[in-house]
């Protein structure tokens, strides 16, 4: 299913009954299909609507480089053109960014539960090693700004593997979003917050869930033990029987 949406043609899962509503935020890289399996459960009992953001998916990229900030208000505005009230939020990793941007600006269709699993958000201090590798990679894009394939090397060689796999307006996004850091903004979250990790999570690590679980006034955590970032895949009965004790039924 599709909608026009602020000059772009998005791509959605809409399933389930018509309420309560669960807006599923997926995270970098994926797309709503990527959920499927946790969709099809979660409709049992709720209005599923999964996005695919822009950039991602069936969704077209933006017209420039978005920040978290770009993505909370195209959430907003989608949110608006398919009149949905009361929601129910559900985050993984880039959709939890999206999330503590929205409650923490003031998001008034938001119900009182929110889920985030493998939460992005807070920037991790670089070791040494790290400092010196990003520094020789800022100083060879510009010697090498003259010799374009030179420089596509070394952007090769040296971004992770999501920025290596991504185009260059979304290599900019992604920069743009990593380099954010969300922690100021977890005292501000007024909800309930489900907090679900994978204790061998590599790409948010587990101690971001306890300062997570720290920072923000109503949240709890949940450690599911091995599973990594994609908790729900790795250890999916365990993980539903988490949401279920959370947001009822079966």
């Amino acid at each position: 299913m599709t909608i026009d949406n602020l000059q772009l043609t998005i791509n959605y899962i809409d399933t389930g009954g018509e309420n309560p509503i669960l807006l599923l935020l997926h995270g970098w890289g994926c797309k709503g299909e990527t959920y499927r399996k946790l969709i099809d459960s979660l409709s049992a009992r709720y209005r599923v609507i999964a996005p695919d953001l822009p950039g991602f998916g069936g969704t077209p990229e933006p017209p420039e480089a978005w920040g978290v900030s770009e993505y909370a208000d195209f959430i907003k505005s989608f949110s608006e053109s398919l009149n949905l009230q009361n929601i129910t939020l559900f985050g993984h990793s880039l959709g939890c960014r999206i999330i503590i941007k929205l409650i923490a600006g003031g998001f008034p269709q938001a119900a009182g539960k929110i889920v985030m699993t493998g939460a992005a958000g807070i920037k991790p201090r670089k070791t040494f090693p790290q400092k010196i590798r990003t520094a020789f990679f800022k100083t060879g894009k510009i010697f090498l700004a003259p010799f374009p394939r030179l420089k596509l090397k070394l952007q090769n060689r040296s971004g992770s593997a999501d920025y290596r796999a991504a185009s260059p307006l979304m290599r900019q996004s992604l920069v743009k979003i990593v380099n954010e850091d969300l922690t100021p903004l977890l005292p501000l979250i007024n909800r309930e917050v489900l907090l679900i990790w994978g204790e061998n999570d590599d790409s948010t690590p587990l101690s971001d869930g306890r300062l997570m679980e720290q920072k923000m006034p109503d949240a709890g955590l949940a450690v599911i033990k091995n599973a990594g970032h994609y908790a729900f895949f790795d250890q999916p009965e365990q993980f539903g029987r988490i949401l279920d004790s959370y947001l009822g039924g079966k």
